[in-house]
């Protein structure tokens, strides 16, 4: 048993540093640009005598929109996978105990690939929405909204969703998959892809709003992606009694910033 967690641990942990190691080299990457770009506005500032013009963006083509999904794509497998470690390796403790008693079982690594085909379609679902972001020019070439009033927007909606039932309820089951597992087990491989996608489901379901906040900070902020990925993680893993106080502490906070980023935009 030690083995087998040993094994699935070390699996979890190369797969998110890959991740990981992808969104630093993008990141570094859109550091360059941005450095390039500025360069080229105080080129024109003191061209022209005025402050600093950034160049216009461009509009997306297909092949760029398949690039935004890749790095959302990777960005969901870095930041969810840790904290679906909990229940993978609870899903390897119940393969571990079903091939002791001779009975089928289904490998961990569907799973998580079920698990992780419900983030990757979000990630598609991101990806349009950030290229109608780009496109309506409410997002900077540097993947930041333009536009205080839809910030503080997202930040609001984000805050109240943390006190709704469905954010509580999907909350819920992602700290308790036992139920899943004991009285919901599916049978083969297909089975376990759609169990992963079942899990899937209610992680999306409880976090889908505080990724939309990655259009306020910056969708690629790696500081921002680490701190929804440790909150997240955090939200599932702290003690029942704290949980829900946690989710609604930052609710409080969340919709206390958006109003005052929609409250100054006005003034």
């Amino acid at each position: 048993m030690k083995r087998d967690r040993v094994v699935v641990l070390s699996g979890l942990i190369f797969v998110s540093a890959l991740a990981w190691a992808y969104l630093l080299h993008h990141a570094w990457g859109m550091k360059d640009m941005d450095m390039d770009m500025g360069g080229m506005g105080m080129g024109m500032g003191m061209e022209a005598g005025t402050e600093m013009v950034m160049p216009q963006a461009r509009p997306w083509h297909v092949a760029d929109l398949f690039t935004i999904f890749i790095m959302w794509a990777v960005m969901m497998v870095a930041m969810m996978v840790p904290t679906a470690a909990p229940m993978v390796l609870l899903f390897a403790a119940f393969n571990r105990r079903r091939r002791e008693q001779q009975r089928p079982f289904a490998p961990t690594g569907v799973f998580l690939l079920g698990y992780l085909a419900i983030w990757t379609l979000f990630s598609l679902v991101a990806a349009l929405a950030q290229w109608w972001l780009h496109n309506t020019a409410l997002l900077s070439p540097m993947m930041v909204s333009t536009s205080p009033v839809l910030g503080g927007s997202l930040l609001l909606a984000a805050g109240i969703f943390q006190w709704t039932p469905l954010k509580h309820a999907c909350l819920s089951y992602c700290r308790s998959p036992l139920d899943l597992l004991s009285t919901g087990w599916r049978e083969g491989r297909w089975g376990a892809f759609l169990m992963g996608l079942q899990h899937g489901a209610y992680c999306v379901g409880c976090c889908w709003v505080l990724m939309s906040l990655l259009f306020v900070v910056g969708v690629m902020n790696l500081i921002w992606i680490a701190v929804i990925a440790i909150f997240v993680l955090l939200e599932k893993v702290s003690p029942a009694a704290a949980s829900p106080w946690l989710s609604r502490a930052a609710g409080v906070l969340l919709a206390g910033w958006g109003a005052w980023m929609i409250a100054a935009a006005m003034r």
